[in-house]
């Protein structure tokens, strides 16, 4: 196996570990967000507020600046050397505070028509419209930090360091659970004590990242140029991925548009159903894809496309080798995960089944999900965007046709299972393009995703088998995976080895 496809399954361990430590700091952070702001007007406000450049970021910043930026620095880094290629980010960073700083002023100053447009509603209630109004104002500035946390990962993640921008979000999660704290033991007003946070926070994520980018012999101090060619031809690349993070919302509001239809507590049900499949494909899914991207353009740029087939194939391979099982364990122990962690108070019985019904519905997509990463690198290492964004629209109409179809016989669960349905859809499209790109036997899955297959299925009956006892079942799932991993490696399966050798040699080092 190929040292490219190794680098990709130690820095995926590396940045799945970092994003399994936010998540559980997000889960944290949620806890006490819940307890200090209640679920009253402060809540409201503060949510909304804090919706607005989180909006933006998904549509501008992390996914389309970071995937159009990659391609573009490395293919200039092998033409021009790392000195006159650094011009570029710097050239970039100029452009976003300028465009990002006007747009945050206008943000500013005409903070009550972008908060009644936003959420109209609020303005019978004159103190819930104030307070969204005042932390908007506050809390807008964040999209320049951010922004310019997705340009230091860019050229981070260029050079193979993967660790400061991943461990970005839990610096954040920390600094709003500091800031709760604060408010909580000193009185002050919770609601805007969170709100500069944010603000703080985001500044602290950006400082992360300059220690690692100096050691890459990189700093802001330097030539640059508002016609930078790098630049222009980044932004060429960034207007069908920002129309494909946009098709993606607005799934998101066409998915809570049908399902306000439904009996009440289906977008609830769906809500948290999602947040449970989000864990395994956000620390493990999107950790490949992440770290697949600077090697597949190094690739592509230099004309290997032997070894670029090579090592898209292997990102896939190890996104299934480790989805499958989850996707298995989630299907299996839906009832008893749901029963375990929402279980009480005014969740009860019906909402128990309500939310393991959609579970299983997602679940059945899981490993779609997290392979849509790895090709949507792919095919922006080869500086193709539009493809993506086209189909990401085909998809759109296949999720509204299906849901429309399934959501009357079967409510809510129909709704998870058509957003499954457009996300195997998304993956075939992808993959048949691909085919007129790198040749009709590019798809090359091998023995591992079948023995995975066959594994997964056992673990989920073994899983399923103990259902009924939810907390036993749950303990029991560290000793499947161990199980998993274990028989996968007995039958030689490469991805198995890898990830259990750099475990291995990561508990030697900490030892020594």
């Amino acid at each position: 196996m190929s040292q490219h496809v190794r680098q990709i399954a130690k820095d995926a361990s590396i940045v799945g570990g970092a994003t399994l430590l936010s998540r559980i700091l997000g889960f944290f952070r949620d806890m006490i967000l819940a307890y200090v702001l209640g679920a009253g007007i402060a809540a409201d406000a503060f949510y909304v507020a804090y919706r607005l450049p989180n909006m933006m970021r998904r549509l501008f910043a992390e996914g389309s600046m970071t995937m159009a930026f990659v391609p573009v620095f490395q293919k200039l880094r092998e033409e021009v050397g790392d000195e006159k290629a650094f011009s570029m980010p710097r050239s970039a960073m100029v452009w976003l505070l300028i465009i990002l700083g006007v747009l945050t002023t206008l943000a500013i100053v005409f903070a009550r028509p972008l908060t009644k447009l936003i959420t109209p509603g609020f303005a019978d209630d004159p103190a819930l419209f104030d307070l969204t109004v005042d932390l908007t104002r506050i809390v807008f500035p964040y999209i320049i930090e951010i922004s310019a946390v997705a340009l230091c990962m860019g050229v981070l993640n260029s050079f193979g360091h993967f660790l400061a921008p991943a461990l970005a979000t839990s610096e954040l999660n920390t600094i709003i659970i500091l800031g709760a704290g604060v408010a909580w033991l000193f009185g002050f007003d919770p609601a805007y004590t969170l709100a500069w946070s944010v603000v703080i926070g985001g500044i602290g994520q950006v400082y992360m990242q300059l220690p690692q980018l100096r050691k890459f012999g990189f700093t802001w101090r330097g030539p640059w140029s508002l016609r930078d060619k790098g630049v222009l031809r980044m932004g060429l690349l960034m207007l069908p991925t920002a129309f494909g993070a946009a098709v993606y919302q607005l799934n998101i509001v066409l998915g809570t548009l049908l399902a306000s239809y439904l009996p009440t507590g289906s977008i609830s049900y769906l809500y948290y159903a999602d947040r449970l499949v989000q864990f395994p494909l956000g620390v493990f899914g999107v950790a490949v894809g992440t770290v697949a991207l600077p090697g597949l353009a190094k690739l592509a740029s230099a004309g290997k496309t032997g070894e670029f087939v090579d090592t898209l194939n292997a990102s896939l391979r190890l996104t299934l080798f480790i989805c499958l099982p989850a996707a298995a364990g989630l299907i299996a122990l839906a009832d008893p995960m749901v029963r375990v962690l929402f279980g009480r108070g005014a969740f009860g019985e019906a909402a128990i089944a309500a939310t393991a019904g959609a579970l299983v519905a997602y679940g059945v997509g899981l490993p779609a999900f997290a392979c849509v990463r790895p090709l949507y690198s792919a095919y922006f290492a080869l500086s193709d965007t539009r493809t993506p964004a086209i189909v990401a629209a085909v998809c759109l109409v296949v999720y509204v046709i299906a849901g429309l179809a399934l959501m009357g016989p079967t409510g809510h669960v129909g709704l998870a299972l058509a957003t499954s349905i457009s996300s195997w859809v998304n993956i075939a499209a992808l993959g048949l393009v691909l085919r007129k790109k790198l040749g009709p036997g590019w798809l090359r899955l091998g023995r591992t995703t079948f023995i995975g297959t066959i594994l997964s299925i056992g673990v989920g009956f073994g899983a399923h088998a103990t259902a009924d006892r939810p907390y036993l079942s749950l303990i029991l799932i560290i000793l499947w995976a161990i199980a998993y991993m274990s028989v996968a490696s007995l039958l030689r399966v490469e991805e198995a080895r890898m990830l259990t050798d750099f475990v291995r040699r990561k508990m030697i080092r900490r030892r020594k």
